[in-house]
């Protein structure tokens, strides 16, 4: 592995140990050293890499979004555009789920603690645009095929409230049940 392969790799180490420190610990616990001590590197290689906390913390929000842009498409590329509003509401609910265990509920309870730090470095909140990607593209096209003339503004509505169901579950416990989705979904239609 050249050096520059080595360097990369161990980035992107740094980056994945960030985002599991801040899902575990809170924006309080992501150090230097707490992330050191979770990827079982010696004492001080995080600083080499990120010498200030904002870009540790940068790297962080890149890495998490890089993850998240490319777990959708893989998602979106897979289920395809939805022939009707139950494969809709089950590939939304099936999303939601993801979002709710195992590493996917470590990536969001880090990327909602990323979004508020945002608020006060808007240099995050740029990372953290919503992006387009397959699964959106898909819903959007599907809202588009009911004669929808404002699916784009319609799917971003949608899936705005499937993340806020996400984000209400992470806080209070629970899953997303696919008839809340199937509401919102109803909704979306009207």
């Amino acid at each position: 592995m050249s050096a520059h392969a080595s360097a990369a790799a161990r980035r992107a180490l740094l980056a994945d140990t960030a985002i599991e420190v801040l899902a575990d610990h809170g924006m309080r616990g992501l150090t230097h050293r707490a992330v050191d001590r979770a990827a079982g590197l010696p004492p001080g290689t995080t600083s080499a890499y990120h010498r200030t906390r904002q870009s540790l913390l940068t790297a962080l929000v890149r890495r998490l979004v890089e993850r998240d842009q490319a777990e959708i498409q893989e998602a979106g590329r897979r289920a395809g555009a939805p022939r009707d509003a139950g494969e809709l509401v089950a590939g939304l609910t099936a999303f939601a789920g993801l979002r709710l265990t195992g590493e996917g509920r470590r990536r969001s309870l880090a990327r909602y603690a990323c979004a508020l730090e945002s608020v006060h470095q808007p240099e995050l909140r740029e990372i953290l645009v919503p992006r387009d990607n397959a699964a959106r593209q898909s819903v959007e096209d599907f809202l588009a095929a009911q004669g929808l003339a404002d699916a784009r503004a319609r799917t971003v509505t949608l899936l705005t409230c499937v993340d806020g169901l996400v984000f209400d579950r992470l806080v209070n416990g629970g899953a997303v049940a696919a008839e809340e989705v199937r509401r919102l979904v109803a909704a979306a239609l009207r």
